[in-house]
């Protein structure tokens, strides 16, 4: 088994992995920084989110340590954003399951696309790293590191770390003042509107190509002609819809067109 480092991938040069601890953790503490600061903007939007989640988690009739439980072992604010009615309405609690697991189907293809960078890790390791994948690590992570790199672990612990933990802090941080000052925050500020516009900031400059514009129009289009579908399947039909538009476009275009920026 390959050390968490990796030993016997590639660095992320393509060189080969050093077999000098010192030299390895060299490589992840650089990954860490790059990754940082490829994801560092994704923070305000994360944290704006949080801070609506705590609210409508309290105001649903949850109490504060229900509140803080749910954000700190949930971590998905789709599917809260999904049960809270229904546990506020009594439902039982296999609908509420139910719900969240179709809501959080992404999140299989999610862990499906990244898995295979982490298979020389011992299970509990892929356990713990697969509790911080999301929107935000998907959306940086198989850019760096694209399927070519199977097998090259060196630097990829340090960048998806990098992405997924301040991720994580900003959502907790937000979810706690959320959830403190649910009745001093006024709706009319409009908070969620406000996260909506900061994801939509980062995603723009990362439409960078011909097959990603494809998936946005696609996934854009089917969200809101399916936001009428029962337990937010509409999300999960934008989501697989777009994919397969941004992969049917990658192998229909020529190769100069798909490198080509979305703007020509």
């Amino acid at each position: 088994m390959q050390k968490e480092t990796g030993e016997q991938g590639s660095g992320s040069a393509g060189q080969p992995a050093p077999h000098d601890p010192a030299t390895a953790r060299r490589i992840e503490k650089d990954a860490f920084q790059e990754g940082w600061r490829a994801s560092a903007s994704t923070i305000p939007a994360v944290l704006a989110w949080g801070v609506v989640s705590g609210m409508a988690m309290v105001k649903s009739g949850m109490s504060i340590f229900q509140s803080l439980g749910m954000s700190l072992l949930v971590y998905a604010g789709s599917a809260q954003f999904a049960v809270l009615p229904l546990l506020a309405t009594g439902v039982p609690l296999l609908v509420v399951f139910f719900t969240a697991m179709i809501v959080n189907l992404r999140f299989v293809i999610f862990s499906a696309a990244v898995a295979p960078h982490f298979e020389h890790l011992p299970w509990y390791r892929r356990v713990w790293y697969g509790f911080f994948n999301g929107d935000i690590s998907m959306a940086f992570f198989p850019q760096r590191f694209p399927p070519s790199t199977f097998g090259q672990p060196a630097g990829k612990i340090g960048y998806f770390a990098a992405i997924c933990y301040p991720g994580w802090v900003a959502w907790q941080l937000g979810a706690t003042i959320g959830i403190l000052l649910a009745s001093q925050i006024p709706e009319s500020w409009n908070i969620g509107f406000a996260g909506t516009l900061a994801l939509i900031a980062i995603m723009i400059p990362m439409t960078s190509s011909l097959p990603a514009l494809a998936g946005v129009v696609v996934s854009g289009t089917v969200a809101v002609l399916a936001l009428e579908l029962p337990y937010r399947l509409g999300l999960l039909l934008a989501m697989v819809l777009g994919m397969s538009a941004a992969m049917l476009a990658d192998k229909l275009l020529p190769g100069k067109e798909k490198d080509e920026g979305a703007a020509a």
